[in-house]
């Protein structure tokens, strides 16, 4: 089990705001962090935690991630589209730089694969969430490339260099609390919501 793929690239990207909101979807983002850090300033000074609860559509989070990417790009990771299903089933498609990540961390890429994953590729990646008491691991169910399926601890490897590379430096081998005093999380056909 590692860390949510979805939520980890989610939580590079969100983590990463800086300038004001420039579509509704990237506004409703916005908002959403400035009562979820509100509450969060609250627990720390001792005060009653307002509850914030969420629901955001994949659209919503599709339009925020696109602003993220261009307001603080990250390395390895280009591109990022998300779709939520239920059962915290989430398929992501990433566009990936995969020389990026196998300069960081050789090896990575097995030497079988690498005359196909190499430079900027996109990669379709499902994987089951597993929220769990304010933390999250996941599952990858499936990935491909180019219509071929790539084994899912290649996936989980490459998720870990991403992460490692990342100023937070994400330990995507345990769970990992979700941002924000979130609580909970969960997904239901086009939307994920949660609360803290």
């Amino acid at each position: 089990m590692r860390f949510p793929v979805l939520l980890l690239l989610l939580l590079l990207l969100l983590l990463a705001f800086a300038a004001q909101g420039q579509s509704p979807g990237v506004t409703k983002v916005l908002n959403l962090f400035n009562s979820l850090n509100q509450a969060q300033g609250a627990k720390t000074a001792g005060q009653a935690v307002p509850k914030v609860g969420f629901t955001l559509t994949d659209a919503e989070v599709n339009e925020y991630l696109g602003y993220a990417r261009v307001a603080n790009p990250r390395p390895g990771l280009d591109n990022m589209r998300v779709q939520f299903y239920p059962g915290n089933y989430v398929a992501t498609l990433v566009t990936i730089d995969f020389d990026a990540v196998e300069k960081f961390r050789p090896g990575t890429v097995p030497s079988l694969l690498r005359p196909i994953l190499s430079g900027k590729r996109d990669v379709q990646v499902d994987v089951r969430l597993q929220p769990a008491n304010g933390a999250a691991t996941f599952s990858v169910e499936k990935a491909s490339f180019e219509s071929v399926r790539i084994p899912a601890f290649v996936v989980e490897q490459m998720i870990a260099v991403v992460a490692a590379r990342q100023k937070e430096k994400f330990d995507t081998t345990k769970p990992v609390p979700l941002p924000f005093g979130l609580r909970t999380i969960s997904t239901e056909q086009g939307k994920v919501s949660g609360m803290n």
